[in-house]
């Protein structure tokens, strides 16, 4: 089988194969990602069940939170409601806690065996363990001592109501559990106010696909950090271009979690259906916002390439078919041609072979080339090297053939 044969059945069967997996792409679109639900208010463990929230002396007073705006050296009391919901009394554990955002981005405090350094630290009990009757509430009085050099800005902690339960593990070892829970402290230290938010790094990743127009899936993952001094909320879209801005895909708004001051998160959005289309550009857009105001837009970008693999063997398949014929009517043989004459030889008289050479008539004679004979009664030239002799009629001279120019040195010759 020839080369040109090969190559064409190879074009021909890759086209055919794209012909049969082509499809329209299907909108390309951002899978959902689900974000953290608050946490609950009532926490159980064997048959313990309790609830924990902000209250007064006189009971609960309609709070989510303890929200609190203090100037630096300040100092309140509050207090905290703590209600056994089981059928025997229980033992709680009561203190303050630093809070923090989780890598999932949820709102978490620190372990038990971490000691607190900011707001929690802040936070003070009378005593550390209460003991609550089946079915009552406790609202058990905190005193909250912002420093003098505390920073401005919000600081996030909680107030916890814990059980300690003895378990006992599949193989029959016995552990100590602890179960916790918080009623959420924020406290915003005055002063200047500084929201910040930055996109650290934008990583983007594509699956490219065998038929470039059923598109592949791009995956976007970007990490934020609140550089500020209050916590920040907001929104983030993601928005994937082609060259010269051909916009492929935008994700609906994700809702970003609260992020409190030096936190960082970390989004990951995935979208589908986008075609090959040499070099794709994902841009992240937060819009980011406080308790106060919205931020300014921050925008960063990254890119990939994404070649259609196929549509370019297809043409490089096509370019090695062109240039095979191309090599081969450059290289075939001219024996054969015929050459017909332009038009600049029309008219020309044909040139005359080196043969021919020596038969042309000297300047100013005529007759017969040299070596020809001359019939009789005709007037050609002598042998080679005889002079030129005009021939006479009856005595007369004869006069210059019709035609031919006499020489400038020929004398009439008189009768003899």
């Amino acid at each position: 089988m020839s080369l040109r044969t090969a190559l064409s059945r190879t074009s021909a069967a890759l086209a055919a194969a794209l012909l049969v997996a082509t499809a329209l792409p299907a909108p390309a679109h951002a899978a959902p990602t689900p974000s953290p639900g608050p946490a609950a208010g009532v926490g159980e463990t064997g048959a313990a069940r309790w609830a924990v929230q902000p209250s007064s002396a006189k009971g609960p007073t309609g709070r989510n939170y303890f929200i609190y705006d203090l100037a630096p050296g300040s100092t309140l009391t509050d207090h905290v409601g703590i209600t056994n919901l089981g059928d025997r009394p229980v033992t709680f554990d009561v203190y303050g806690t630093d809070a923090y955002s989780a890598a999932d981005g949820a709102f978490a405090l620190l372990p038990a065996d971490r000691r607190a350094t900011d707001v929690g630290s802040w936070i003070s009990v009378d005593r550390r363990e209460w003991t609550i009757p089946a079915g009552k509430r406790v609202d058990i009085p905190f005193r909250l001592a912002v420093p003098a050099n505390a920073t401005p800005g919000d600081h996030t902690g909680g107030v916890i109501g814990a059980v300690a339960r003895v378990r006992t593990t599949a193989d029959g070892q016995r552990v100590l559990v602890d179960q916790r829970l918080a009623a959420r402290v924020y406290l915003r230290v005055t002063g200047p106010v500084r929201p910040a938010v930055t996109v650290e790094a934008v990583d983007v990743s594509y699956d490219n696909p065998v038929n470039p127009f059923a598109g592949g899936d791009v995956v976007v993952r970007y990490r934020l950090r609140n550089d500020g001094n209050v916590r920040l909320g907001g929104s983030g879209t993601v928005t994937v271009d082609a060259p010269f801005g051909w916009e492929q895909a935008r994700t609906s708004p994700t809702d970003l979690p609260e992020l409190l001051p030096g936190a960082t998160f970390t989004v990951t959005e995935r979208i589908t259906g986008v075609p090959p289309l040499l070099r794709l550009t994902a841009a992240v857009d937060i819009a980011a916002t406080s308790t106060d105001t919205a931020l300014p837009p921050v925008v960063r970008a990254a890119g990939i390439w994404a070649p259609p693999w196929l549509l370019l063997a297809l043409l490089a398949v096509a370019a090695g078919g062109g240039g095979l014929r191309w090599w081969r009517r450059r290289d075939a043989p001219t024996a054969g041609r015929v050459t017909t004459p332009g038009p600049a030889d029309a008219g020309q008289p044909p040139a005359s072979s080196p043969a021919d050479a020596g038969q042309q008539p000297a300047p100013g004679s005529t007759g017969a080339p040299v070596g020809q004979r001359t019939a009789p009664g005709s007037v050609g030239a002598p042998a080679t090297g005889q002079p030129a002799a005009t021939a006479t009629s009856g005595g007369a001279a004869a006069g210059p053939l019709p035609g031919v120019a006499p020489r400038p040195d020929a004398r009439r010759t008189d009768a003899s």
